[in-house]
């Protein structure tokens, strides 16, 4: 018992320091305003779709004041001369407001799920067009988890507070006013009776919420830390079982379930009184049992009728029904407020600047001028880095990991903007460029393959969307790739996706080099491009490159020294400056850096 009350303080003083840091971060990620703003296009379909919920929800009501009111009737004078037509015309408006209640709110339905629709598209044309002019730099820094929760987690947010939790709000709260105004009519000392015991509820329920959305921000990290350890885990299951050596992704596992258990654990200590309270007080037997008790009291003193005291039985006792919602609609509106800066966040993200008056580049020579970067802004990746790639030849840059040759080629197209000096392109610097033009004369091929899920002709036709089917083959053949593509299920209708058509990695890697010589740009990138390649498929390409070089820019990030032996230009870098450049043999007679790599590698092939 000891130990697990140890336990329990430590868990509730990490909680509450998560929480701090939870609610730093909430109140810093909000953005005043964010939410009407999005929501400006469609505020008109919103403001009469809330008017037909408020109308919905007041009519609603006129079946229970109905029935109290016939009630009423029959308790105080079911003889009297007319009280058959009083009765029949309280039926008349129960049946009436029914039908009404029905009609409004099928109609603000349909009316909040359009406006919802149509926002939402806007809002995903939007994010998408962005994200096409945001830098490279904010995807390496977010990674696509962020995308994917701006584009499903918090847009579904929206689509619960557009279509739902607008309604149940408006509803609810215009249910309250029809059922306290009614009820004040009857008898203004039993409905600040009713309005005493819902106040307390909603205090007690606004006590227990207060810090929700910085509970519920940390619960969501802990979330995703245990479904991003659950995938590692699957992922990496040949591997653990292989070795078994999955204690070190259960730990992971574990440890992120402790952190759910733990903020979970901080936020029922911290509301259980209050919650308690609030349900206690939202319960209909609650409400009955103060109403019978105040009322009946009055009854007795002959200061309330029994005929009084009957709407506040029937009306009175359902109102609690009407708060629920309107709690949680008020809890949609604030997730909608979260999601909604989050949304405005990324939209207001500035891409990297266009020029004013764009330059067109003479030619196709690529210069590097003193060029300096860092990601962090204080360590520079490339350091005063100057070099001249020649239209027609093919310049090899080389090194040790993290010696700043994927930053460089990251530079070329610019997805990033360099620190200090300059990199021109047919002497116009590419900050002078337009992105489109700047980017229509390269072709990129890095390591990481990507391919989308479609034919493999669209995946090739990437590179030139207007090319025809001969000349998406012709491009496969040189590229080495299209008797592969004669073998697949469907030939070139074959469907990439799960499993790629069953492409293996040389295999995939040979099909984005194919893009790169349909598009024909005159300046060609390649990171790693021959990496994941075998001995057969590496021959075959270094054949296809051979061709693609003819008469244009080519850049080869290469590890294997042997691909790039005959490399017009072979820079070598080291710790983001350059310590060496020549050609094959002129750089082995230094006996420095390449020299040592390439014994390396030669000792590592021999073996």
């Amino acid at each position: 018992m000891i130990n697990d009350n140890v336990h329990y303080e430590k868990d509730n003083q990490q909680a509450q320091s998560g929480y701090q840091s939870g609610k730093s971060e909430v109140q810093h990620m909000l953005r005043p305003g964010a939410l009407a703003r999005l929501m400006r296009p469609v505020r008109t379909h919103l403001i009469i779709c809330a008017l037909l919920s408020a109308l919905g929800s007041a009519a609603g009501f006129a079946p229970y004041i109905a029935v109290a009111e016939i009630a009423r009737v029959m308790l105080t004078s079911p003889q009297a001369e007319g009280a058959a037509a009083i009765v029949w015309m309280w039926v008349f408006i129960g049946a009436s407001g029914a039908g009404l209640r029905l009609v409004l709110l099928f109609a603000s339905s349909r009316l909040g799920h359009y406006a919802d629709a149509k926002i939402l598209h806007d809002i995903r044309v939007r994010i998408i067009r962005q994200l096409g002019y945001l830098p490279l730099g904010w995807f390496r820094a977010s990674g696509s988890g962020e995308v994917k929760k701006r584009m499903t987690n918090d847009l579904e947010e929206m689509h619960q507070l557009i279509a739902h939790a607008l309604g149940e709000v408006v509803g609810a709260a215009t249910a309250i006013v029809v059922g306290f105004t009614y009820l004040v009519f009857v008898d203004g000392r039993m409905a600040l009776v009713m309005m005493a015991v819902l106040m307390l509820m909603m205090i007690s329920y606004r006590i227990a919420m207060r810090s929700m959305t910085t509970h519920m921000s940390r619960l969501l990290t802990a979330e995703g830390k245990i479904s991003a350890a659950s995938v590692e885990y699957a992922d990496g299951i040949s591997v653990v079982k292989a070795f078994n050596s999955g204690g070190k992704m259960m730990n992971r596992f574990f440890a992120a379930v402790r952190e759910h258990a733990t903020a979970m654990r901080a936020w029922a200590s911290e509301t259980r009184y209050s919650s308690a309270a609030s349900r206690l007080l939202s319960s209909e037997m609650t409400v009955l049992g103060v109403v019978l008790i105040v009322g009946l009291g009055f009854v007795s003193m002959g200061e309330l009728t029994m005929a009084a005291l009957l709407p506040f039985l029937i009306v009175g006792v359902g109102l609690p029904t009407s708060i629920t919602p309107a709690i949680q609609g008020a809890q949609g509106v604030r997730k909608g407020r979260v999601a909604a800066s989050n949304i405005e966040d990324l939209l207001s993200r500035e891409p990297l600047p266009e020029p004013e008056s764009p330059q067109q580049p003479s030619g196709h020579k690529v210069e590097l001028d003193h060029v300096f970067f860092s990601y962090d802004g204080v360590n520079n990746a490339v350091q005063d880095i100057s070099a001249v790639f020649e239209p027609g030849t093919v310049t090899a840059l080389v090194g040790p990991s993290g010696a700043g040759k994927t930053t460089l080629a990251n530079l070329l197209p610019r997805f990033y903007d360099v620190s200090a000096g300059s990199i021109r392109i047919g002497g116009a610097d590419v900050r002078d460029i337009s992105s489109q033009t700047l980017l229509s004369s390269m072709s990129l091929v890095f390591q990481d393959v990507v391919l989308l899920r479609d034919t493999v002709t669209e995946n090739i036709r990437i590179g030139s969307s207007d090319a025809s089917d001969e000349e998406v083959r012709n491009a496969a053949r040189t590229a080495r790739i299209h008797h592969v593509i004669e073998r697949l299920p469907q030939g070139y209708d074959t469907v990439l996706g799960t499993g790629d058509g069953g492409l293996s990695g040389g295999e995939k890697q040979r099909l984005t080099i194919a893009r790169a010589i349909l598009s024909g740009a005159p300046i060609v990138v390649l990171d790693e491009a021959t990496a994941s390649l075998d001995p057969d498929g590496e021959t075959a390409v270094q054949a296809a490159l051979a061709e693609l070089a003819t008469g244009k820019t080519v850049i080869v990030i290469a590890h294997r020294l042997h691909t790039i032996k005959s490399a017009d230009q072979i820079i070598v870098l080291n710790e983001g400056r350059i310590v060496e450049r020549g050609a094959h043999e002129e750089l082995l007679s230094f006996n420095g850096l390449y020299a040592r790599m390439w014994q390396a590698q030669q000792k590592g092939e021999t073996v």
